[in-house]
């Protein structure tokens, strides 16, 4: 850390998907800062906890790090500390942890934190022990509430929880809302099995590793972003189209008895027949759910049901001007 970095306005926590909860407390730190002449800064943790002490989850994060990292920038913050979470890390008490890296690291003046937050050994710093550490290592504490639709009264906080249960459960548009943005995921396009052009509705299909958490199995209204499209000149129309997505294993051509196919992501650019995007990085925005992955009899019904899948997409996005959707990776 660069040894005259601060005084600072501190936030910290792994800021996963920074949903709309995220970007107030970090808006509240940068407000702050402003008002007391110092710096905005975060700490956040790679690679998340979950994955150190229990990887049999197999926890898959919402967003990249550099996605976040962006994320942080665009909100106006003047440093963030990226920490390696190890088990080595995890053992730091929370007063070791207060004074490296909060009062010695950040020179921080300010600490901003939601109700929720937990540091140290086994988590067992809080709100009480950050007020405490505060008193003893000179920096001030300010508690921002949580946050949620205020127009629900029965809703959830915003969380990276809440968005991972919507997913999961297929509700893009739910998870749309807690971020504040349709949610992302992104990989390289490759070489499928032609079948989508064959049909006439040729298709993008993610392969390799792709980044952020897949939805569940399913038919989708969204978007093909193509951030590379950018450095080309290409216009608005060819960076950002409208897409029905494909999420799973297709059973309609899946024969009874071989092995289950890999689930895929696919995304056909409504209207587009003219598109090459073999080896392109895209990232495809998950807008709202049409209808669950279905078998057809045969050929012809399955055509059907994508062009009524395409017309339900476009119904949806025509009335949704992309405004939340970002051209960067």
């Amino acid at each position: 850390m660069p040894s005259d970095f601060g005084p600072s306005v501190v936030t910290l926590g792994n800021f996963d998907g920074m949903h709309r909860g995220h970007r107030h407390l970090i808006t509240v730190a940068v407000e702050h800062a402003r008002q007391r002449q110092a710096k905005a800064a975060a700490i956040t943790f790679y690679p998340h906890p979950a994955a150190v002490h229990q990887p049999e989850r197999g926890l898959i994060q919402l967003q990249s790090l550099p996605d976040r990292l962006g994320a942080l920038q665009a909100l106006g913050l003047d440093g963030v500390l990226v920490v390696a979470y190890t088990l080595e890390f995890s053992r730091l008490t929370p007063g070791e942890f207060a004074q490296r890296y909060l009062a010695d690291g950040f020179g921080a003046v300010e600490v901003v934190a939601g109700r929720d937050i937990r540091f140290g050994a086994d988590n067992s710093g809080n709100l009480d022990t950050m007020r405490q550490l505060g008193q003893r290592l000179g920096f001030g504490l300010t508690v921002v509430e949580d946050q949620f639709d205020s127009a629900d009264p029965k809703a959830d906080r915003w969380s990276s929880s809440a968005v991972r249960q919507a997913l999961v459960s297929g509700d893009a548009a739910q998870a749309a809302r807690v971020l504040g943005r349709p949610h992302r995921v992104t990989g390289l396009v490759v070489h499928g099995d032609g079948r989508g052009r064959q049909l006439g509705f040729p298709t993008a299909n993610l392969g390799g590793r792709i980044t952020g958490l897949i939805p569940a199995d399913g038919v989708y209204a969204g978007y093909i972003v193509r951030p590379g499209a950018v450095a080309s000149g290409a216009g608005v129309a060819d960076v950002v189209l409208p897409a029905a997505i494909s999420v799973g294993v297709n059973p309609t051509f899946t024969t009874p008895g071989t092995a289950q196919p890999q689930r895929r992501v696919e995304a056909y650019a409504l209207g587009r027949d003219d598109l090459d995007l073999y080896d392109q990085v895209i990232a495809v925005d998950f807008v709202a759910r049409l209808r669950h992955t279905l078998a057809f009899a045969d050929t012809a019904a399955l055509v059907t049901q994508m062009r009524s899948d395409a017309a339900a997409a476009a119904r949806i996005l025509y009335a949704r001007p992309p405004d939340r959707v970002r051209v960067d990776l």
